[in-house]
C-alpha cells in the first residue's frame, strides 16, 4: 500500500489504512519524542497520543504536505501543551483531552487478531506477559474481560482515541512477540 493511497482510505475510516499508516509513522514519531524528552515511557504516551489525534483528524490532513511532517508537528504541539500544563511533569492521568472518538470500521479480524485467536492460550499468557504493563493491562481489559472501548476508557481515565491506539500497538506487538516464537 502507498502512503498516499493508505492517507485517502484512512480519511474513509479504513482499518487496514490506519493500521498501515500506525506502522509505517510509530518509529518516527516515537523516535522524534524520545529525543526530545529522553523517557521511554512519556514518549510511547505522546506517541500514542499523537497518533489518537492525528486519526481523528485525519479529513484536515493537507495532501500538499508530507504525512510525516504533519504528524510530528502534532507530536511536537502535544508535547508543549503537556509542558505547558503540567508545568513540565508529564501525567497522562491529569491530561484534558477530547472525550470524542474517531471512528473506525473494523469488521473483520485483523492478521494481528487471527494471530491471538489460534494460539495457545497459556503460550498466548506467557507471550503477553513480555508487554510492557500498560499494553497487558488493554490486552486484558479488550479480550479477556471483553470491555468495549467505552468502558476501557473509563476504567484506564483515559480518552478513548488513546485506548484505540494503545490496543492497536499492543496488537502489533503481540503479533511480533508470537511471529518470533
Amino acid at each position: 500500500m502507498e502512503i498516499e493511497d493508505a492517507i485517502k482510505r484512512a480519511k474513509l475510516n479504513d482499518q487496514k489504512a490506519f493500521n498501515f499508516l500506525l506502522d509505517t509513522f510509530w518509529d518516527d514519531v516515537y523516535g522524534f519524542q524520545l529525543k526530545r524528552i529522553e523517557n521511554e515511557s512519556d514518549a510511547e504516551d505522546i506517541t500514542i497520543q499523537t497518533f489518537s489525534k492525528a486519526f481523528d483528524k485525519i479529513e484536515t490532513f493537507d495532501d500538499s504536505f508530507k504525512f510525516k511532517t504533519w504528524l510530528i508537528a502534532i507530536s511536537k504541539n502535544i508535547h508543549i501543551d503537556l509542558l505547558r500544563k503540567e508545568k513540565k511533569y508529564f501525567s497522562p492521568k491529569n491530561l484534558n483531552s477530547d472525550e470524542q472518538a474517531f471512528q473506525i470500521l473494523d469488521e473483520s479480524p485483523s492478521a494481528e487478531d487471527t494471530l491471538i485467536t489460534e494460539q495457545n492460550l497459556a503460550k498466548l499468557l506467557r507471550d503477553i506477559k513480555k508487554l510492557n504493563p500498560h499494553y497487558q493491562e488493554v490486552i486484558n481489559l479488550r479480550y479477556f474481560q471483553e470491555l468495549s472501548y467505552k468502558e476501557i476508557s473509563k476504567e484506564l481515565n483515559e480518552p478513548m482515541n488513546n485506548v484505540k491506539v494503545k490496543l492497536l500497538r499492543a496488537k502489533k506487538l503481540l503479533a511480533d512477540i508470537i511471529q518470533k516464537s
